[in-house]
């Protein structure tokens, strides 16, 4: 029920996707607006009533605590009891990471999660994290989103041995402010992958596969990106002629280069973004998501849960506390 064009393109999205994913997808709402747009019962899409909905300007924290019937909460419970794998939101995204926070709790040795946010880059795609759930990340939370996030480009990116960077004013060690300094020493100690600071203006070089900071900064990176891509993409329709002829001729010339563009930044070809660091799979999908998004999403949290994301973490994680002392 969440997002701006819920329930509709939700389920436009379920029903492009339902045939090629293994298992059920569970839609979790107001089973008459659902009804509505689901064109007849599938085998493999069941509806689970929840009578309320956590609204996008509703308080995160007073909604996990006041809105228990609702289509977000009642999904978290699904997954936190087993009867749900995985969770896919549109919705409210504070509430979202709170509900998930609180309710299924962190995994073991992970004490903040983290939202990651993969970007495009020369090269190929890398993530961002923490792109907001923990925005007072200390010295030890920027070790475990390293951790996390290098296991979140293993199994869902490809990449192998990934690189991680350090989200940083400067190239240098010395760089940075206390945490930025503490956290290189922390990262270059307890991860051999571990590949030094990375400036804002060098991330989308793709010399990094993992960019590491707290969620203040990740969120402002995030929100700077998506507007820096809105008014390219709106300089760039600006640029053409006015003359209705000319216009379609270079048109046509520029259309697969710009193709390849828009395809390059637009959120929906990720479908979402998962919140790492809880007991259980969610992936929480832009508020403006519409269907192709969703089924983006669908497909993403799969094969999370196809390559056994949170046991890599917990491996990694449990690996650095026994054979890394004192690191976390």
């Amino acid at each position: 029920m969440g997002g701006d064009y819920a329930p509709e393109e939700i389920i436009k999205g379920v029903l492009q996707v339902a045939s090629s994913i293994q298992g059920q997808i569970l839609l979790v709402g107001r089973k008459e607006a659902i009804e509505k747009y689901l064109p007849s019962p599938t085998q493999n899409i069941a509806i689970i009533p929840a009578t309320d909905v956590i609204e996008m300007h509703d308080s995160p924290v007073e909604s996990v605590l006041k809105k228990k019937d609702s289509s977000l909460l009642k999904a978290v419970y699904m997954v936190r009891d087993g009867t749900a794998d995985a969770l896919v939101t549109a919705g409210n995204t504070g509430a979202a990471a709170a509900a998930c926070h609180i309710i299924l709790r962190c995994l073991p040795r992970i004490n903040r999660p983290a939202i990651a946010t993969t970007f495009p880059s020369k090269k190929d795609r890398f993530v961002v994290l923490d792109s907001g759930a923990t925005p007072d990340a200390d010295v030890r939370n920027l070790l475990e989103f390293a951790v996390m996030g290098s296991a979140y480009a293993e199994t869902v990116l490809g990449k192998k041995e990934p690189r991680i960077g350090l989200l940083n004013i400067g190239e240098e060690a010395t760089k940075g402010n206390i945490l930025t300094k503490e956290a290189y020493k922390l990262l270059s100690k307890n991860l051999p992958n571990f590949a030094g600071n990375v400036e804002g203006k060098d991330i989308f070089e793709g010399n990094f596969d993992v960019v590491v900071c707290d969620g203040f900064v990740g969120n402002v990176l995030l929100k700077t990106a998506q507007g820096c891509a809105e008014w390219i993409k709106e300089l760039i329709q600006n640029s053409f002629p006015r003359n209705p002829i000319l216009k379609l001729i270079a048109y046509r010339i520029l259309k697969p280069g710009l193709s390849r563009m828009m395809k390059s930044i637009d959120y929906a070809e990720i479908g979402g973004a998962p919140l790492l660091g809880v007991n259980g799979l969610c992936v929480i999908a832009h508020g403006r998501s519409r269907a192709k998004a969703i089924r983006n999403a669908i497909m993403l949290v799969q094969n999370e849960y196809k390559g056994h994301l949170n046991e890599l973490i917990k491996e990694r994680i449990q690996h650095l506390q026994t054979e890394q002392a004192g690191a976390i």
